[in-house]
């Protein structure tokens, strides 16, 4: 017989399992650890946030007073590191446009050049225009800037001399804001239609289902401008943007409910929700506990995918006059002064907010695509 050594058994810390890497993981730390692995969506939740946090301290984060008029269509100023001899410099500055002693031969008009004898030094955290931070906390430090507190274009102005980057900054509130409710509205409104509709079923599905339809069979284009067309032009602005909103949420939540009824539709012949039923849950506990969660990953996929289609649509009709009236700010109001091809010809700095458009569609686009593949990996 073989002798059994107890100097061979391992210690009772070595011989207990390991407990694995990640443990028992939650839902939303799964999500979160396949999203981190999509450089995409990653960018997309970065650039995210960079813009939310952009609108909600856009008067810290514009250089200028966004009303405060100079030059009309003055272009761009560059950021120099070098002073009027060439030589490096680590303050950056630019250097305004002014009119020299030069004549030009052929128009006989002064020969506008750069004021290098008046460098206008720039800075982080200046002194600038005075505002309200959210409305109540009076302030004047600005994120980047003139140290003196002159006027400096980086994207240049508008034919009223306004600062376009300022403008563009300040306006990304009001798109986001818009973008962000007519979602939230149409989220709340086609969530809770697509959830009843598809639970319950028979003839109160067939009847909503074709009010769904009707909705969707209507050309949303010429509705929008008809329906916008019916505020006065002397309404308060808030008035008239309460009712853009309103008109959005009107005809978007159609789609959204058609979506969660599918989803609906498949979980509940699932067994854990026959079995609910078979032990007399209430509807309203099937529909919240069972369903509701399972549904939130389709919702919030299709929430990052819907807002870079109602900001597009928001820059639209802000282009065609339907949208913001000032004294407000959009990104879509901006780009009316891009109507006329001269113009574009001219002062291309005047189509900046396209470039703000086109971020902000990709972020939450790539956002979207990330969380979809986070969301549901087969």
């Amino acid at each position: 017989m073989l002798a059994f050594d107890s100097s061979d058994t391992p210690p009772t810390t070595e011989r207990a399992i390991k407990k694995p890497p990640h443990g028992n993981e939650s839902y939303l730390a799964l999500v979160w650890r396949r999203l981190r692995r999509s450089w995409t969506g990653m960018a997309g939740l970065v650039l995210v946030g960079l813009l939310l946090l952009m609108a909600v301290f856009a008067d810290f984060f514009a250089p200028m007073d966004p009303k405060a008029t100079d030059v009309g269509f003055a272009p761009p100023q560059v950021m120099s590191f070098h002073d009027k001899d060439g030589n490096f410099v680590f303050q950056p500055r630019v250097y305004a446009l002014s009119d020299s002693e030069e004549l030009d031969p052929v128009t006989f008009q002064p020969i506008v050049g750069m004021d290098y004898d008046n460098p206008r030094l720039l800075g982080f955290f200046v002194k600038g225009a005075e505002y309200k931070l959210f409305g109540l906390i009076p302030a004047d430090r600005h994120f980047f800037g003139s140290t003196d507190g002159q006027p400096v274009h980086f994207l240049g102005t508008d034919k009223f001399g306004r600062d376009v980057l300022s403008r563009a900054i300040i306006g990304s509130r009001i798109s986001l804001m818009i973008a962000l409710t007519v979602v939230f509205i149409v989220t709340l409104i086609g969530t809770t239609v697509g959830m009843v509709s598809g639970y319950f079923g028979g003839t109160f599905d067939i009847w909503l289902q074709r009010f769904v339809e009707l909705v969707l069979a209507f050309p949303q284009l010429p509705l929008y401008l008809a329906l916008t067309s019916l505020i006065p032009v002397t309404a308060p602005t808030n008035v008239f943007l309460g009712f853009v909103i309103v008109v959005m949420s009107a005809l978007g939540w159609a789609q959204m409910s058609r979506e969660v009824r599918g989803k609906t539709l498949a979980l509940a012949r699932i067994d854990y929700v026959r079995a609910a039923m078979a032990v007399g849950a209430t509807d309203r506990r099937i529909i919240m506990q069972h369903i509701f969660p399972n549904v939130m990953s389709h919702v919030i996929v299709a929430v990052t995918l819907a807002i870079p289609s109602v900001v597009l649509l928001e820059s639209f009709l802000g282009f065609l006059g339907f949208a913001v009236k000032p004294p407000l700010i959009s990104w879509g109001l901006m780009l009316q002064d891009t109507a006329t091809y001269s113009v574009i010809g001219s002062y291309p700095w005047i189509l900046s907010p396209v470039g703000f458009v086109l971020v902000t569609v990709f972020a939450f686009n790539a956002l979207g695509d990330g969380l979809r593949d986070a969301v549901d990996p087969y």
